[in-house]
């Protein structure tokens, strides 16, 4: 199972880095590029234990229905969120946030998925997937660094 982790210092407070990379509407923003769109389950806000979202996007030039749920949550400093139903076999994704001063977080991700396919997924895996997915939350983290670090923040999570 290809496991994907990165690290992102933000100077910003651990709680608006929490709720930015929660936030469905900042997700939106991250994910233009791929027409990504909420079209089931939490559509817009932030997004809670127990909740889903149901995310349509074009990936590879074909669209695709994609739902996680939130299934572990400790605010602020770590959420999961799992495919229920989607292209790939399975998904996991960890949030974590460590304060590393008061106005300095440590985001990690850890994303974990199983391709479907069986022989040629493991692959694609090695060809193209592992980095694609690598390069989608590495551009996902800086828009959520930006926001973060600056008034932005301030668009997304109402206070």
């Amino acid at each position: 199972m290809p496991k994907i982790e990165i690290h992102t210092e933000i100077k910003a407070n651990c709680k608006i880095v929490f709720d930015l990379s929660r936030s469905i509407d900042l997700h939106k923003i991250s994910t233009e590029h791929t027409n990504e769109e909420a079209i089931a389950g939490k559509k817009s806000g932030l997004i809670e234990m127990g909740e889903s979202v149901t995310w349509r996007a074009k990936h590879f030039g074909f669209y695709q229905n994609l739902t996680s749920e939130i299934t572990q949550f400790d605010s602020p400093s770590y959420f999961r969120d799992e495919m229920k139903n989607g292209i790939f076999k399975s998904f996991q994704h960890d949030h974590i946030f460590e304060n590393i001063s008061e106005e300095k977080t440590l985001m990690t991700d850890i994303f974990e998925y199983q391709s479907p396919y069986g022989f040629l997924g493991k692959l694609a895996d090695s060809l193209f997937l592992k980095r694609y997915m690598t390069n989608l939350l590495f551009k996902r983290n800086q828009i959520i660094k930006e926001f973060s670090e600056s008034e932005k923040w301030k668009l997304i999570i109402k206070k």
